[in-house]
């Protein structure tokens, strides 16, 4: 990380006088029941928003379908969104037509998980290579749920299935169903298991209906997650609302990350009704990154749910949009490789971002590129896409692939 690359005004909140005024004052925020979505209920509850001349309306959303079609609608200026959502619109694949798409900033990294039904507990199937056993051996195929077809949660799910051996669209069946939904799926036994964010694997626990087979740390750890989106038009329409925005969500991010005790109160206040609508008992402990898997292990996550991190979570690296197209060319929902580079350009708002955390003194690093290393061994830099998303023994590259309908 570097220091800001433009010195911060004296006073940041200067961006709402004059030619830096919004050119909106309410901004219509979208967002699914979810932890990772906290940031911006705390940024529109707790006063982060009205410094910046923005007042944010909440509109919490059944599923991401809705928060795609409202995106492009425009009854939505900007929601809580699947990177890989983000892209698919962008792209013209998962249901929609091609509408140039924005990402501002990201909202947080980690958090997700996968898990197994207490059906699939009983009989034994309690990791991978169980799983897999089940899965050759089951005269039924599996069903997993998963909450979007070009969503983070179906990648994070195709991608630890595959890193198993298991071929996530021929060996097991998978559907989609919203994340609040999941634990009563798995009730009904409509389902065997799902990849969804928080606190839902955790209240599959709670409820004794599932366990954790999985965290999505542990197949990147501190990966990119939840993003905030919007239509490129919206950026260009107002830019000065666009900046403000993300103004007011880095301040609320980095609130949330700064102690415990903001973690918990931030806690308590997402569980409420309209918001997560879940126990706070099912949010609380994984929020702190205090983890048990439903077997009997409890651990400290050293990669747990953030929202800032100095800046890093909030960057919108060229990279992190890479990567998610290098698996949607993967599944073969491309059905050919794009100008990669060229979209992330385009898509990444990354000097609007930098504008913004310039002015509140926050780190910015030095490249749009980040590096990692994948939990089968894949290492990940951002420098030949194509190459790499033909790279995996497992992949649908020359399939015609059937999107998962909703349950």
């Amino acid at each position: 990380m570097t220091e800001p690359q433009t010195a911060p005004r004296p006073d940041p909140h200067a961006w709402v006088a004059g030619s830096d005024a919004p050119e909106k004052h309410v901004v219509n925020l979208g967002f699914m029941a979810l932890t990772d979505a906290a940031s911006l209920i705390v940024a529109a509850t707790q006063g982060f928003a009205q410094p910046y001349g923005l007042t944010l309306n909440l509109h919490r959303q059944t599923s991401w379908s809705n928060i795609r079609d409202k995106l492009i609608e425009g009854e939505l200026d900007a929601a809580h969104g699947l990177y890989g959502l983000i892209y698919a619109v962008h792209l013209g694949i998962g249901g929609s037509a091609p509408v140039d798409m924005a990402v501002l900033m990201g909202l947080a990294q980690n958090g997700q998980s996968i898990s197994l039904s207490s059906t699939l507990k009983a009989a034994g199937v309690t990791d991978p290579e169980a799983l897999g056993t089940c899965v050759r051996q089951s005269g039924a195929k599996l069903t997993l749920a998963q909450t979007f077809p070009t969503g983070t949660h179906a990648l994070w799910l195709y991608y630890w299935l595959a890193a198993y051996g298991i071929h996530p669209l021929r060996d097991v069946r998978t559907l989609v169903v919203p994340p609040s939904q999941m634990v009563a799926h798995l009730r009904a036994r409509r389902i065997d298991g799902f990849c969804a964010g928080e606190p839902w694997g955790a209240q599959a626990i709670q409820e004794n209906m599932g366990f954790t087979l999985a965290t999505s740390q542990s197949i990147w750890p501190d990966h990119p997650e939840k993003v905030l989106g919007c239509t490129r038009a919206f950026v260009e329409q107002y830019p000065n609302t666009a900046r403000a925005l993300v103004m007011a969500i880095l301040e609320a991010s980095r609130f949330i990350d700064e102690s415990q005790e903001n973690r918990r109160s931030t806690a308590q206040l997402i569980a409420g009704q309209e918001y997560v609508n879940a126990p706070l008992s099912a949010i609380e402990p994984r929020f702190l990154g205090q983890y048990e898997d439903g077997l009997g292990h409890a651990w400290l996550d050293k990669h747990p749910l953030r929202f800032f991190g100095n800046g890093e979570v909030n960057m919108p690296y060229h990279s992190d949009g890479l990567w998610f197209m290098t698996q949607l060319r993967r599944w073969g929902l491309l059905r050919e490789d794009p100008d990669y580079l060229a979209v992330a350009q385009r898509v990444q708002q990354t000097s609007l971002y930098r504008d913004a955390a310039a002015a509140l003194a926050i780190p910015v690093p030095d490249s749009t590129m980040r590096s990692a290393l994948l939990m089968d061994g894949s290492r990940w830099d951002g420098s030949d896409p194509a190459g790499y998303a033909r790279s995996f023994a497992l992949h649908a590259l020359a399939d015609h692939v059937a999107y998962p309908e909703p349950c």
